[in-house]
């Protein structure tokens, strides 16, 4: 009996709770959008949801801004980062992330990976030595987090700041330690694809009073700065305020009451997606041509998406895989495309950087590295469905 096609779309997001349309229309309604425009002793939706994230990932401040590519490009500015400073990164990201490094004036020094998507700890160790970068920012790419006491140690070696970008990885733990609580700062996003939807949208959590203090004043605070919902202390502000540029990246009111909304609901929906995960890993894992790295079992990650690798076909059949799961509804990315596809696209796609390496491990790995989004509309049957029409056409070409 043949395996029946898919039908939902794999961009389809679940709708807002009624809560946040009440609140959005209420806004909307009063024309408050600005995060600075409040009447006396009022305190701004953008405000509000800094104080409530902040708890939420038990970090001392937190800044709400446009999206979480300006996050991670204040982030490098507000931890001292220089133009023309080299900063480390893993060659395995999404395209912000060297965006952001370029459009700070930033000289990657990408780092190769390994066959579970993480960080290669050895090449990470040489080029920590080699480079003298003191910066790095590092992807936790598709919610694959790498041995983070490996990596601290790294940085606390050779004096690198480390930033976090954790927008695959809110509500994710490593050994129990929220992601985003390791570095100096953490950027997270919260644009629609990600664990929180607010269509655009980011966050910049620290600990750090002064990494905090420059950050609220790049975002756009003017002298307002003190109606942030986690601001450091006036001493603070009056060291770096006026050396520090406006750069105007403010998150609004109508973003935060939609994220505020969504907060209570975010790690009941981190189950809901790991329970979907999970069947796709089972399904997928019937295929003896399909493989998948074992997680650790200290990572508490978040299944958004799921990856994995047809052991079986040469990369050069992946294309057509691409191409059968899509005819029978089954929305598959592929990390080995010469030529970048919607969101997806490697490190050598990105010439505006210069003196891009040569980095064959991470070319090997992505050269076989198939994507997928998990959205919560699909349901548990939905899930193993797709493993098996995905068993049934890797399986199918691996015998031709």
């Amino acid at each position: 009996m043949s395996i029946q096609n898919f039908e939902k779309p794999f961009t389809q997001q679940e709708g807002m709770p009624d809560e946040v349309i009440e609140r959005a229309v209420e806004i909307l309604k009063g024309g408050r959008l600005h995060r600075y425009n409040t009447l006396e002793g009022e305190v701004a939706e953008a405000a509000l949801l800094e104080q409530e994230y902040a708890k939420y990932q038990e970090a001392k401040y937190c800044i709400a801004c446009t999206s979480g590519g300006y996050a991670m490009q204040i982030a490098l500015r507000s931890c001292g980062f220089k133009h023309g400073d080299k900063i480390l990164a893993n060659a395995y990201t999404l395209a912000p992330v060297p965006g952001a490094i370029h459009a700070a004036g930033g000289r990657p020094v990408f780092v190769e990976i390994k066959d579970n998507w993480h960080i290669d700890i050895d090449d990470l160790r040489e080029k920590a030595k080699s480079s003298k970068a003191k910066f790095m920012m590092l992807s936790h790419m598709r919610g694959h987090i790498a041995d983070m006491d490996a990596i601290m140690e790294i940085c606390q070696e050779h004096d690198i700041s480390l930033i976090e970008d954790c927008a695959h990885t809110m509500g994710a733990k490593w050994k129990g330690v929220r992601s985003g609580n390791f570095g100096r700062a953490a950027c997270f996003s919260n644009q629609t694809y990600k664990h929180m939807n607010s269509g655009e949208g980011g966050f910049l959590t620290t600990n750090d009073d002064e990494v905090a203090a420059r950050a609220i004043v790049m975002t756009g605070s003017y002298m307002l700065y003190q109606r942030h919902g986690t601001p450091p202390p006036e001493e603070v502000f009056q060291k770096v305020r006026l050396e520090t540029p406006n750069m105007s990246g403010r998150m609004d009111n109508l973003r935060a009451a939609m994220l505020r909304g969504q907060l209570p609901y975010l790690d009941t929906n981190c189950r809901r997606w790991n329970e979907r995960y999970q069947t796709l890993e089972a399904g997928l894992r019937k295929s003896k041509n399909i493989h998948l790295p074992e997680r650790k079992q200290h990572e508490e990650y978040v299944g958004s998406s799921i990856q994995f690798q047809p052991i079986s076909l040469d990369p050069k059949d992946i294309p057509t895989l691409v191409a059968n799961c899509g005819k029978r509804g089954v929305e598959i990315k592929w990390f080995g495309d010469d030529e970048p596809k919607a969101f997806t696209s490697r490190y050598d796609s990105w010439h505006y950087i210069e003196d891009l390496p040569d980095l064959p491990k991470t070319s090997e790995v992505l050269s076989r590295t198939c994507d997928m989004r998990v959205p919560l509309t699909f349901n548990l049957d939905d899930c193993a469905l797709i493993a098996e029409i995905i068993c049934d056409e890797v399986d199918q070409l691996s015998d031709v």
